[in-house]
């Protein structure tokens, strides 16, 4: 049974519900609304060891990935609000390969219009971008993007550059919480964009369970994750888009599209508190 198959019958983590089977085109209506996350996640006075399955490699330094609430409450201003959205992540978030130019981010933000904020957008996708490289530098990169912002977003997608070199799952998934706690504690409202597959089958295993660990985290801290993997893995559309591009790793329009409907669809709009 191939891997496509076998991610149909497997119920997607994080949000997100079973994607159509065939590409969908954007439509004028409002994205499905998904309940949003609690409000004030617990609060655990002791961190919270990693379990077995993130036992680091030899030589690595224990990590330990504490349970973690912000201690600003993030608020939405009435009237029109004044928003600065920054993306970081890899090649994926930056579009390569996209012969549109695009990307899923700025399909994403043509469709975030909305007389309610006045949007500044900014993509910090670098190609090969690791947990470990978005840990250094998302905060240098974008806190000169917020300036003068009164309400500071910050959407993460990457990921399959730490399977690719070799990182253990417990580094790359405590790299993610460091950076959602990082910005949370700060006030800045947080929103992950999960791994997507790829045409290798021990590949998709290891983004499988690294896009689960990644919900996890999330889950942990009331941070909305979109599920882009099982979707995906079992959409004709998205596999014929890798196969025709040149890298065979990174989709076209089509694909691209698939990944912006999902985010779309998947808590995007009560993300942004817009009706």
């Amino acid at each position: 049974m191939t891997d496509s198959a076998n991610s149909q019958d497997r119920p997607t983590f994080g949000v997100g519900p079973a994607y159509p089977s065939a590409h969908t085109q954007f439509d004028n209506g409002g994205a499905d609304r998904t309940p949003p996350p609690p409000a004030d996640p617990p609060v655990l006075a002791e961190e919270q060891p990693a379990s077995a399955d993130e036992s680091t490699s030899v030589g690595e330094p224990p990590t330990h990935e504490p349970y973690f609430a912000p201690t600003p409450a993030f608020t939405v201003a009435d009237g029109v609000r004044d928003v600065g959205m920054v993306f970081v992540g890899a090649s994926t978030t930056a579009g390569y390969g996209d012969p549109k130019g695009l990307g899923w981010v700025g399909r994403v933000v043509a469709r975030t219009q909305h007389p309610d904020i006045d949007l500044t957008s900014y993509n910090l996708g670098v190609r090969g971008s690791t947990s470990g490289d978005v840990v250094t530098r998302w905060a240098a990169e974008a806190q000169p993007r917020w300036k003068g912002r009164s309400e500071r977003r910050l959407v993460l997608s990457f990921g399959t550059a730490d399977i690719l070199t070799g990182m253990t799952m417990a580094r790359s998934r405590l790299n993610l919480a460091n950076v959602i706690d990082e910005a949370t504690n700060a006030g800045i409202g947080v929103f992950v964009v999960g791994l997507t597959p790829s045409l290798d089958g021990e590949l998709n295993r290891r983004i499988e369970a690294l896009a689960e660990a990644q919900a996890d985290v999330c889950s942990r801290r009331g941070v909305t994750y979109v599920d882009c993997f099982r979707p995906l893995a079992s959409h004709d559309q998205w596999m014929a888009d890798l196969a025709a591009s040149p890298d065979r790793a990174h989709p076209g329009q089509a694909g691209y599209g698939l990944i912006a409907w999902l985010v779309l669809h998947n808590g995007w709009n009560d993300w942004l508190s817009l009706r």
